[in-house]
């Protein structure tokens, strides 16, 4: 913070932004353009859930298939390679594949690692033996006989999640699964993960797990009932059954030549974006994550637990994701790739950025912010995503368009214009801004955030930026 800014009033830094976003907005007032097709179900999952495949994992943060179809089919990509830096549960790769096109994802987060490896394996390696399997499964319960158990992974966030009978049941269905061949236990590993929101006393809540108050867990607050809570059994067997039944009719619709090939690459997109070739991609389809506080590591603590990720792991795990929570850590970017100075520099000079990060700087030494890790998480957040950005222009074609899906946001009664700001940094960077395009209604500010300075809209929408020739 500047000396002269200093001593400046609250409301006097929310004017300064004000007025910063003002002539932002000004410079891509012809770039909005409200979409008449977009929604809030288009951009959620929630346009995924009658969707044969892409419904099986609720993935709540993904976008939907039909977003993906939309806009290639709008901007006319029809042949070639897309890249996904945050794949998640890999809706863009599946979905581009469906009409021909090769797509590349990377993907930190072990549980979409694992959705996408099981679509892959029953797309691909899937013989009619493993199917007859998985359908012996469904008949015949085999978990049930079961005299062996393989303990279930437990971390402090899910401790108690399940009843006594559920637990002792996840428990044989692991090792019963350990008797058949590597491709079985892939889906019947990943029908668990499905179902495991569903059988628990918990369900995500943004930025965390809330718990039912049949758990036994000393909570706080207003008591949360989450209605049915699934058998075990009877989930399990209903998720294979859809799994077999979807994938039947997913491979009489679509031949598989006619589908482009699909290549995950596991990791944080900071690391391997810049080992990618440069001019390779056709298009690049992506959704980071919010700057909105969310911790994925806790919204997906059951099925991290079930994949054996412990504690120190999960720690771990957290700092390497894009920093979007407020127990992220700075990155040294320059030590991770000593290319991004210029990306760097780009941040720096973004004057909307600095004043936001001016003025929470300063609400955090009056002691007015509710987290004082928030000046830091949002630094980190749009730094990294100018690294980002920056390896995206290198390894796309001349001419090539990229999409982004995000939200705009709000923190200390300050709005972040993520859409501008991330814009203007894509135009320093070698692209030219096709179109922002905006949600018809827009998302209120969080229900802390109304509570203090009332509602305000927040702009939704998609970003198109075209690389420059």
């Amino acid at each position: 913070m500047t000396r002269e800014k200093a001593n400046v009033s609250d409301n006097t830094w929310l004017d300064i932004i004000s007025e910063q976003d003002s002539r932002l907005l000004d410079h891509f007032r012809d770039k909005f353009v409200v979409h008449p097709k977009l929604n809030r179900q288009l951009v959620s999952f929630q346009a995924n859930k009658d969707r044969p495949a892409f419904r099986w994992f609720k993935f709540k943060e993904a976008f939907s298939a039909s977003l993906v179809e939309l806009l290639l089919q709008k901007y006319s990509i029809k042949s070639g390679r897309i890249l996904d830096p945050f794949a998640g549960s890999g809706t863009a790769l599946f979905a581009a594949s469906n009409i021909g096109l090769d797509s590349d994802g990377i993907e930190i987060l072990p549980v979409g690692q694992q959705i996408i490896a099981a679509r892959l394996c029953l797309e691909c390696n899937f013989a009619e033996e493993d199917f007859r399997t998985i359908k012996r499964w469904t008949t015949n319960l085999p978990w049930r006989y079961s005299t062996e158990k393989t303990p279930l992974c437990e971390l402090r966030i899910t401790k108690g999640a399940y009843s006594t009978e559920t637990l002792e049941n996840i428990e044989r269905y692991l090792a019963a699964i350990r008797h058949e061949n590597e491709r079985v236990q892939t889906i019947l590993r990943f029908a668990l993960l499905c179902v495991l929101e569903s059988i628990s006393y918990t369900r995500k809540d943004g930025q965390f797990l809330r718990w039912d108050h049949r758990s036994g867990r000393n909570l706080r607050g207003k008591v949360f009932h989450k209605n049915r809570i699934e058998d075990f059994n009877s989930a399990i067997v209903s998720k294979l059954i859809e799994i077999m039944d979807d994938t039947a009719q997913t491979q009489k619709s679509l031949m598989p030549r006619s589908r482009g090939q699909i290549k995950v690459m596991a990791g944080s997109c900071l690391d391997i974006l810049p080992t990618l070739r440069e001019n390779y991609y056709d298009s690049i389809f992506t959704s980071p994550p919010y700057s909105n506080r969310y911790d994925y590591t806790r919204t997906y603590a059951l099925e991290l637990a079930a994949l054996g990720i412990g504690e120190h792991e999960i720690v771990n795990l957290r700092q390497q994701m894009l920093s979007c929570t407020v127990e992220n850590r700075e990155k040294d970017l320059m030590r991770i790739n000593p290319n991004w100075s210029a990306a760097i520099e780009i941040a720096d000079r973004q004057e909307l950025l600095q004043s936001i990060l001016g003025f929470l700087e300063d609400q955090k030494a009056k002691g007015k912010l509710n987290n004082n890790g928030i000046p830091r998480m949002l630094r980190g957040y749009f730094y990294e995503l100018a690294c980002v950005i920056f390896e995206c222009e290198r390894v796309m074609k001349n001419n090539a368009l990229m999409f982004m899906v995000n939200d705009n946001v709000k923190y200390a009664g300050a709005s972040v214009s993520v859409d501008m700001i991330l814009s203007e940094m894509a135009e320093e960077t070698g692209f030219r801004v096709e179109n922002i395009l905006v949600l018809p209604d827009g998302k209120g500010n969080s229900s802390q955030q109304m509570g203090v300075h009332g509602y305000e809209p927040l702009r939704k929408c998609v970003y198109v930026w075209r690389k420059n020739d």
